[in-house]
């Protein structure tokens, strides 16, 4: 018997930036329910998220892993993100399907540079989050500067829930300001008690502020306050949980993942405050979210080949999905058989006979899916939209040591491309060579020992190339194009007039029609669009693609006979790459903002090297007796510069990158 979903299921994601402690968090969850019965470290590399060989060997979250776990009677689907800028598209598609997520920060660090991206893109998903302020048992641990840069960098409305017990080296507990109850960790697990009395006016204080801030925010519980100067327990948490559904506002907790400290209430928080299934909006025209008596409707999300076969990752949104059931997969109109449907606990899964709607699950049976692609009933058929996937910057030459190698080469790419979408393979037509493009360095040189280990693969990878764009400087007016042919029966005719200029803004492409009179029909119109479109994909400076360009097609003419939308898609394809010709263009290279984690006695010698680098210096401040440069470096620059800050710093130097668009290369 299939029932409608009963609220006791959370799907989140951990989001944070690298090192924050995301995986820590994570596995402190797996542990605290049951789901495992021992510790795992990232420093030992036994954590049970971080499974893949590279993820322990380097300490990072490589690929979004899943795993189950229970709480409170509530079922947890937790999906731990890469922190890593290089690996943003998996925390792109992971964000497409979860509901909620908690976004992890250092207590020390604060807002960084990679914690700003991934709280912009759950902006982008609409994903409602609570925040946790790890680390703090750290020297310069500070959870009011943490709150303040939440507020002041990401523009959230940040509501602290608790108060620290201790700071630094003795923090060992936290207050909770919505029971008024403290609760410490001495190495028994938590400990409730009354609010330490040396806390209790601080507490008292803060928990005055939440209810000020919160009435403001929330209608019923300003009502109340109006009328009885207070909030209860009840009405504030009931608000809180509202203000957090609708992004409105964001729920504040702080502790410290890697000495067990804070983490229940973490849980208790998640259970109360982020989104089950059915609170989220309904997808696939269906009339309620999560209902499981609705046809299927179901989101693939990632694809991971194993030694025993192809796994497809899948949010099902609507319907349920059942071993020997037949879908219809609406990117190829194809329909697919599911042999098994798994619940999968990072690199462990367990078959399972159904999942219902607002399940995470991986099936087992597809042969041709890929990421982004709607699984629905072949009877109801219903795309949804897929996740978005960032286009490459970086490019490497990949060729087999043995001739004999090449085709598994090519076919080893081919899966690397089909498990992560923002690897791209294609031919280079001048040489010949395979070249294989990602989001950054560290995004292909794990990609090439994928290839390497899981292939047993002999590879020569050729320096890193950065992706340059082209775009117009000074344009044209009233280019005139006409395109005939005549090679028997019938003919192309196809005139057409266009203006070209620049495009301001972070706009690719513009095109607009002031023709009238009818001189242009509407089909043909778009015609000349989608033939302009055609011909940004190579410029004429070096066949980079061309980008920030207005066309104005503003006269034309037509053939009684002749004119089709082919002819007038050559004519708009001929005609703007004549106008790019005979346009002012200049090359536009990728560029990055770089910040540098250095000592102090070091930051001179590190802003030589970032100006030798063309870099441009954004922001420097000193925090804790080390300096923090911000700086905007072209991406080609980058290439080896961990290597060369190591070296500067004895070791001691750290650095994070994001990109930064592009920008006029200078010679």
């Amino acid at each position: 018997m299939r029932s409608l979903p009963n609220l006791r299921v959370r799907n989140l994601g951990i989001l944070a930036h690298v090192d924050a402690g995301k995986t820590t968090v994570t596995e402190r969850i797996l542990f605290l329910t049951g789901a495992v019965h021992k510790r795992g470290e990232v420093h030992d590399g036994t954590t049970v998220t971080d499974f893949d060989p590279q993820e322990r060997e380097r300490g990072i979250t490589i690929s979004s892993a899943a795993v189950s776990a229970s709480w409170d009677g509530h079922r947890l689907a937790v999906v731990d993100t890469p922190g890593h800028v290089d690996f943003s598209d998996e925390v792109e598609r992971a964000l497409r399907v979860l509901d909620g997520a908690v976004a992890v920060f250092d207590a020390v660090a604060g807002v960084e540079p990679q914690s700003e991206t991934v709280w912009r893109q759950a902006d982008r998903h609409g994903v409602p989050r609570i925040a946790f302020v790890n680390k703090m048992d750290r020297a310069g641990a500070d959870l009011d500067a943490t709150v303040a840069a939440i507020r002041a960098r990401l523009g959230a409305v940040a509501l602290p829930v608790q108060l620290p017990v201790g700071r630094e080296d003795g923090f060992r507990g936290v207050v909770d300001l919505v029971r008024m109850r403290a609760y410490v960790w001495d190495g028994g697990g938590r400990v409730e008690t009354e609010v330490p009395a040396r806390l209790r006016e601080e507490a008292l204080r803060r928990r005055r502020d939440l209810e000020e801030r919160v009435a403001e925010l929330h209608p019923d519980a300003l009502e109340e306050f109006c009328a009885d100067g207070a909030l209860s327990d009840g009405t504030l948490a009931r608000a809180l949980r509202s203000l957090t559904l609708a992004g409105t506002a964001v729920v504040v907790l702080c502790g410290s993942a890697y000495r067990d400290r804070g983490v229940e209430p973490l849980l208790d928080a998640i259970v109360a405050y982020l989104p089950a299934p059915a609170d989220r909006p309904p997808v696939g025209g269906g009339e309620r979210a999560a209902d499981p008596h609705a046809p299927l409707v179901a989101l693939a999300f990632k694809v991971h080949a194993t030694p025993t076969g192809r796994m497809t990752y899948v949010r099902v949104y609507e319907g349920a999905l059942s071993k020997g059931d037949t879908v219809l997969d609406t990117a190829t109109g194809r329909t697919e058989r599911i042999s098994r449907v798994l619940r999968v606990q990072a690199d462990r899964t367990a078959e399972v006979s159904v999942a219902l709607a607002g399940d995470i699950v991986a099936v087992v049976g597809p042969k041709t899916v890929r990421a982004g692609a709607t699984l629905c009933a072949p009877h109801a058929p219903v795309v949804l939209e897929p996740p978005v996937t960032a286009a490459p910057v970086v490019s490497v030459a990949v060729e087999a040591r043995r001739s004999t190698d090449t085709g598994r080469i090519a076919a080893g790419l081919a899966r690397l491309a089909e498990e992560d979408p923002s690897l791209v393979v294609r031919t280079d037509p001048e040489t010949g060579q395979t070249v294989l493009s990602g989001l950054g360095e560290l995004h292909l040189e794990v990609a090439v020992e994928r290839l390497r280990r899981d292939r047993d693969l002999e590879v020569t990878v050729g320096r890193p190339q950065v992706a340059y764009r082209e775009t117009v400087v000074r344009g044209v007016t009233g280019l005139l194009h006409r395109h005939v042919k005549q090679d028997g029966g019938a003919g192309q005719f196809a005139h057409v007039v266009l203006d070209v200029a620049p495009l301001g803004g972070e706009e690719e492409f513009a095109f607009t029609s002031t023709v009238t009179g009818g001189r242009v029909p509407q089909e043909y119109v778009r015609a000349v669009e989608a033939g302009c479109r055609d011909a940004l994909a190579d410029g004429p400076l070096g066949g980079h693609p061309v980008t920030g360009v207005r066309v104005t097609l503003t006269d034309g003419a037509t053939h009684p006979k002749d004119s089709s939308e082919l002819a007038f898609r050559t004519a708009g394809r001929s005609a703007l790459r004549e106008a790019l010709r005979a346009s002012v263009l200049t090359l536009l290279e990728p560029v990055a903002e770089v910040t540098v984690t250095v000592p102090a006695e070091s930051v001179g010698a590190v802003l030589g090297d970032l100006a030798a680098r063309r870099g441009r210096i954004t922001d420097s401040r000193v925090r804790g007796g080390t300096s923090v440069v911000t700086a905007t470096v072209p991406l080609a620059e980058l290439f080896g510069y961990a290597t060369r800050l190591r070296g500067r710093t004895q070791g001691r130097g750290t650095f994070t990158t994001r990109p930064a668009g592009y920008e006029p290369l200078k010679a």
